[in-house]
């Protein structure tokens, strides 16, 4: 079966892998992001099974259009990577209200505005007519142990995190899988070395966690995956 896939903030790293593995397994994907260059660049090199749809995540009329443009080429979806993220490095007396608020708009927001979309797709307005799908929302360490000096970054990781258990207990009677993957620890970087590489996630095979995901057996559905590096575990 052929599934209609968004990445909504992708990017070099893990968005890129997320997509690679997904056009691998017979997907079409769309890539969100709001570097119009990178997605377009992106798209080329995967081909006809890619569309570069880029999108200012913050901006409720450009994520409509995005889904509108994503159900005019590819059709509806069926599968949603809530990926985006981000959130300035400071403390609570240093980070401004500006600052805190993107950082939600960026994760919590966009997370909820695109999972709307796409629930229109998966779920429509009979639950019991509903197709279903997946939903899948990146997480960190920060979603579930907040970190000094990250006051707006943990705040949003925090909130995506109880938006994605809250989906998860509405509509998984209608047939949509919703999980949220904690990634704990530093992510290998795509494009250069590092001393200790074994430290690192590799971007790769979290992608295929991803899609084990997205092929779970509805008996048995993941809620929250935790990865992290082997020399981290536990």
């Amino acid at each position: 079966m052929t599934r209609t896939a968004v990445v909504a903030g992708v990017g070099p790293g893990l968005g890129e892998s997320i997509a690679r593995r997904f056009v691998a397994e017979g997907c079409r994907v769309a890539l969100l992001a709001r570097t119009a260059s990178y997605v377009e660049g992106l798209a080329a090199d995967l081909g006809e099974a890619a569309l570069a749809v880029p999108t200012d995540l913050t901006d409720p009329d450009a994520v409509d259009d995005a889904f509108a443009t994503v159900r005019r080429e590819f059709g509806p979806v069926d599968v949603l990577v809530n990926h985006a993220s981000g959130g300035s490095w400071k403390g609570v007396r240093d980070v401004s209200l500006a600052e805190f608020e993107h950082a939600w708009q960026v994760g919590a927001r966009a997370g909820l505005q695109c999972s709307q979309a796409a629930l229109d797709d998966m779920v429509g307005d009979d639950e019991e007519a509903a197709t279903g799908g997946t939903i899948i929302f990146t997480g960190a360490t920060s979603s579930v142990r907040g970190r000094g000096g990250a006051a707006a970054f943990s705040s949003a990781k925090f909130a995506v995190r109880g938006l994605a258990e809250s989906m998860a207990r509405e509509f998984g009677p209608a047939g949509v899988h919703v999980a949220h993957v904690v990634i704990d620890g530093g992510i290998r970087p795509p494009g250069r070395d590092v001393s200790n590489p074994e430290e690192y996630l590799d971007p790769d095979a979290i992608a295929d966690s991803y899609w084990h995901l997205v092929e779970q057996d509805e008996s048995a559905w993941t809620l929250e995956l935790d990865l992290r590096p082997h020399v981290e575990a536990f």
